[in-house]
């Protein structure tokens, strides 16, 4: 019965504009880099002599899941974006509150920030779709830094939206950095697609 009403409330959702649809979050999110462990697959995309950060806000999982695959593959150190004030777990409460912090600018305070940005080559950014854009954590992730020089690319998850405008609105966030091609992928705890995900971190060229 509780799944029927959660694909009901994501479908709603996705009508107005969605915001990655996603069940209260399993898992704590504390902030720290550490350093990933390299991915043993035949397919991983290591990058060559760069230094590279994979930074993501995750709601729910499901961009963390994401996030964690890429780290994998190409031997990259992973940050998780949190804010001070934690989000509702009651999904309705949260669209609310997304919409209305997308709608007036606002960039909530996080609660921990990168050592040492200036070292990273590289940053992959992740952001959950919220209301066809990214969410407002990661705006507030941006303005802390200076990204002039730095390569960054987009990676998304949704509940049903796509990209939208999350890849156009992470590029007008990044004036001085070099913007690469984003990808958006469906939502779910065990993450992107392996052959998708890989295809588009190939096509990085990095």
């Amino acid at each position: 019965m509780k799944k029927n009403i959660y694909a009901m409330l994501c479908g709603g959702i996705m009508l107005l504009g969605p915001v990655a649809c996603a069940k209260a979050p399993s898992e704590p999110q504390t902030a720290e880099v550490a350093g990933a462990v390299a991915g043993n697959a035949e397919e991983s995309t290591p990058a060559k002599n760069q230094k590279i950060l994979v930074a993501y806000y995750s709601y729910s999982g499901n961009t963390r899941a994401v996030a964690q695959q890429i780290a994998k593959h190409i031997g990259a150190d992973l940050f998780e974006i949190n804010t001070v004030e934690k989000y509702p777990s009651a999904y309705g409460e949260l669209t609310n509150q997304a919409k209305q912090e997308i709608n007036a600018g606002f960039k909530p305070a996080l609660s921990a920030q990168v050592e040492n940005m200036a070292q990273y080559d590289v940053v992959f950014i992740g952001s959950p779709n919220w209301w066809g854009t990214i969410a407002p954590a990661v705006s507030s992730f941006i303005a802390q830094y200076n990204w002039e020089g730095k390569k960054v690319a987009g990676f998304f998850t949704h509940g049903g939206g796509g990209i939208q405008n999350c890849g156009r609105d992470l590029k007008q966030q990044l004036p001085m950095a070099e913007v690469l091609p984003a990808v958006a992928f469906p939502g779910r705890s065990s993450g992107a697609p392996e052959k998708e995900l890989q295809a588009w971190l190939k096509g990085l060229k990095l």
